[in-house]
């Protein structure tokens, strides 16, 4: 081991992190931390507000002011032990670094092409500084801001993004909710294999084998054979799991609402979508792979049909692909209404199924709006709905903290299913690995209550699959 590896770390926290993550003062483990004052002066500038950044920049502050509040001078300089917080419950046991403020003004010396009037600057002036009378420590800054590392890299500064919130190293290894079954596996699974049939008519199997340490619940598995096996995971104990026979969407006779499933993933989310046992459903997939006309027909069918629902909810992020147009007027479903196209897309294709005309459709349509409302995320907090079947679209640009928010207003008899597609982040400091989506599909995979299933097929157009896969 090197010297340097040896040596106890220093980390500076830039303002993005704490506005991103305020419990961030709990997560370098053994390490001190550094708060220099400029990073204070921009929390205090961000307070302001009700949004995410300015909420966190609140509770930000409130964890400083509960870790200084009895410290004296020398206290401060020595370094505050940080386990002492009230929250320390939900915090890392291994925190038992120091946190040190900026005490007094720190120069050093950057190139005459940095301003030194900048916060960014000023912070990495203070970086330089800490590093030539800290020989003992290995500095090292923390900023969600890219140009702030390349800054700092360009200077000699060994800089890090914060990952403590990041859910997976590889966002190819995020759980698919898929798994091909090997060739052989009756042969290796099938020895003591039992089945029955319930009084629904569904048919269940019981199986064994080293596979099925790697199931979770409501998990698809199939066969590549040309024999056409695909089954659900039900339960999983002691060794041995029963699998239900999936039902085949993809026949005209098992159709949603008019829909038909044409894949293998789409005949999965099916099943998941019109299972009422279960209560939590993620759909991940790029454009075109069917994620919220699949949803929507589900909610149709069972709000309309079969009465499990009393309306469908649909909400999303409301984050502009290009330039804001500015204020909306009207009420709040008016206002949402431009955000919802991919909602009155997908019922105008729903809407057009059969032999109906113009008139039949028209009251067909006013039936279909009066069952679906369009709520904005803003007025969630505080809301609990009951026996709704509630849509969150766009999951993708939700922090894991808004997505606990949103997924704790479901009341008894609700099902949430939320669509999104990893590789249209819109949010800032947001990337595929610390995804609210993604924090969510990883965390629900062990709960008997919840699916998920990653659509991989387009099926919109030839030309938006081409798109999709060349540009």
């Amino acid at each position: 081991m090197t010297m340097t590896e040896e040596k106890k770390k220093l980390f500076i926290l830039d303002t993005n992190v704490l506005m991103h993550d305020p419990s961030s003062l709990f997560r370098f483990q053994e390490h001190d931390i550094y708060i220099p004052m400029i990073v204070l002066e921009e929390l205090d500038r961000s307070k302001k507000g009700l949004t995410d950044i300015a909420r966190n920049a609140r509770q930000a502050s409130r964890f400083l002011d509960e870790l200084i509040q009895h410290a004296d001078l020398d206290a401060i300089n020595e370094g505050i032990p940080l386990p002492q917080a009230v929250y320390a419950a939900r915090i890392d046991e291994r925190c038992t670094g120091r946190l040190f403020f900026q005490v007094s003004r720190m120069s050093s010396t950057l190139p005459d092409i940095l301003p030194g009037g900048v916060a960014d600057n000023s912070i990495l002036v203070t970086t330089l500084a800490l590093a030539e009378d800290r020989p003992d420590c290995q500095v090292v800054l923390v900023s969600k801001d890219i140009n702030m590392r390349i800054k700092a890299s360009v200077l000699g500064i060994r800089a890090e993004d914060y990952h403590t919130d990041q859910v997976l190293d590889d966002i190819n290894l995020l759980y698919s909710g898929i798994y091909e079954l090997p060739a052989d596996f009756w042969s290796t699974h099938g020895g003591k294999m039992e089945s029955w049939k319930d009084h629904k008519g569904r048919t269940f199997y019981k199986v064994a084998g080293p596979l099925v340490k790697d199931w979770y619940a409501n998990q698809f598995l199939y066969l590549n054979d040309g024999s056409d096996f695909e089954a659900i995971v039900r339960t999983r104990e002691n060794g041995s799991a029963v699998i239900e026979l999936a039902r085949d969407y993809r026949s005209p006779q098992h159709s949603v609402w008019g829909i038909q499933a044409r894949n293998r993933e789409q005949n999965f989310a099916l099943n998941v979508l019109m299972d009422p046992d279960i209560d939590f459903v993620t759909l991940l997939g790029q454009a075109g792979t069917g994620k919220t006309l699949l949803t929507l027909a589900a909610g149709l069918a069972q709000t309309l049909d079969d009465k499990l629902y009393k309306e469908i909810v649909m909400t999303r992020e409301t984050i502009p692909l290009g330039e804001d147009i500015g204020f909306l007027p009207g009420t709040e479903e008016e206002k949402m209404t431009p955000w919802m196209g991919a909602l009155l897309d997908n019922l105008e294709l729903l809407n057009n199924h059969g032999n109906a005309g113009d008139w039949e459709r028209a009251a067909t349509n006013n039936l279909l709006m009066s069952r679906v409302k369009v709520r904005s995320l803003n007025f969630m907090r505080g809301r609990t709905f009951l026996n709704r079947y509630i849509i969150l679209d766009e999951a993708q640009n939700l922090t894991s903290k808004q997505m606990k928010t949103l997924i704790t207003r479901a009341g008894p008899g609700s099902k949430i299913v939320c669509l999104g597609n990893i590789a249209q982040i819109d949010t800032p400091y947001l990337t595929g690995t610390t995804s609210g989506l993604t924090y969510v599909v990883d965390r629900f995979k062990p709960w008997a209550y919840g699916a998920h299933i990653t659509l991989r097929r387009g099926e919109r157009s030839r030309l938006a699959d081409f798109a999709a896969d060349t540009l």
